[in-house]
């Protein structure tokens, strides 16, 4: 494919978090109502939540590698740097940008795919900026396991990496997803994608098998409404989802789940313990239960620090 433009390999301070995804537009339907064309894409979401922690703990630098089409609104762009993210490793291609249709129903735990057109995303080959090639934290978003692994070469962090992965790459390239997680941190999955390869229906013992077969020292499971269990060494975490009556749109909550991880291991040192892990678990649960709240990006663009705080606060008294 051509490329339009080419990535800003521009020199700064260190990046805190790298975050490579997609970067898409997404029409989605739900029972609440529906939206078109919003922006979306897991670099986004992640990105988005990412870059709101770093403020509150006084990181420096996010930056997003990824792909957008000619047709990508100057808004957005303007959207995603007013946030704070550094948008020099994204490139932008000939054609148009990544789009997703879906719609829930019922208890809306999963979305049913209606349309995607991959458009320049289907080509995308991720070139990581010279000055976002050491950050503390790298963080593979859900990708092409041959991609991740691009990335993980090209940017292999300080302190920890990170990467997030979908049923699909299970089925149809489930060896090279083995191998990109053997060569991460910390890996974030859903329940049943820790079914799907361990091929075990029992959780916890699907989970130790995927643990023994990655070599992964951390692994956190998204349980959806039924919350969060994490494995690290031989600790066990679980906590429930933060309670919303308010569910509108759960596209990107685990994303935001993931970005507002890698945030708060990025303002850390040293080897991950058990504490840190469970605080950055947290944050991460509260700040997704703002994503679920509105289509799109708004419930988590419209988050504040004070509103943050106060169910954060809240979520801390229910479970003390």
């Amino acid at each position: 494919m051509k490329r339009k433009g080419q990535v800003s390999f521009s020199t700064g301070p260190t990046m805190d978090v790298l975050i490579v995804g997609s970067i898409a537009y997404d029409s989605v339907a739900s029972p609440i109502g529906n939206v078109q064309d919003a922006l979306g894409g897991s670099a986004t979401y992640a990105g988005l939540a990412c870059s709101f922690h770093a403020k509150r703990l006084s990181l420096e630098q996010v930056g997003l590698v990824g792909v957008v089409g000619e047709d990508f609104a100057e808004k957005d762009r303007t959207l995603l740097a007013d946030c704070g993210l550094d948008l020099s490793g994204i490139e932008t291609a000939e054609g148009e940008t990544f789009r997703w249709a879906g719609s829930y129903h019922g208890s809306m735990a999963e979305a049913q795919t209606h349309e995607t057109h991959l458009n320049v995303f289907e080509h995308f080959e991720p070139k990581v900026p010279a000055s976002h090639q050491s950050p503390q934290i790298t963080f593979c978003a859900n990708l092409h396991p041959a991609l991740q692994a691009s990335v993980l070469q090209q940017a292999p962090p300080q302190r920890l990496s990170m990467l997030d992965s979908m049923n699909l790459w299970i089925n149809i390239a489930r060896d090279s997803l083995i191998e990109v997680m053997q060569k991460v941190d910390l890996v974030i999955i859903n329940d049943g994608e820790v079914r799907m390869l361990a091929d075990d229906e029992n959780l916890i013992r699907a989970a130790r098998k995927v643990i023994e077969m990655i070599g992964a020292q951390t692994l956190v499971i998204k349980r959806g409404e039924h919350g969060v269990i994490a494995f690290h060494g031989s600790e066990i975490i679980s906590l429930p989802a933060f309670p919303t009556e308010k569910v509108v749109d759960p596209t990107g909550c685990g994303d935001t789940f993931a970005g507002s991880i890698a945030a708060h291991l990025a303002s850390g040192s040293g080897p991950l313990t058990r504490d840190e892990l469970r605080q950055a678990l947290l944050a991460a649960t509260v700040s997704a239960s703002f994503t679920l709240e509105s289509f799109g990006i708004e419930g988590l663009h419209s988050m504040t620090e004070e509103r943050f705080n106060q169910r954060l606060s809240l979520f801390g008294q229910m479970l003390s």
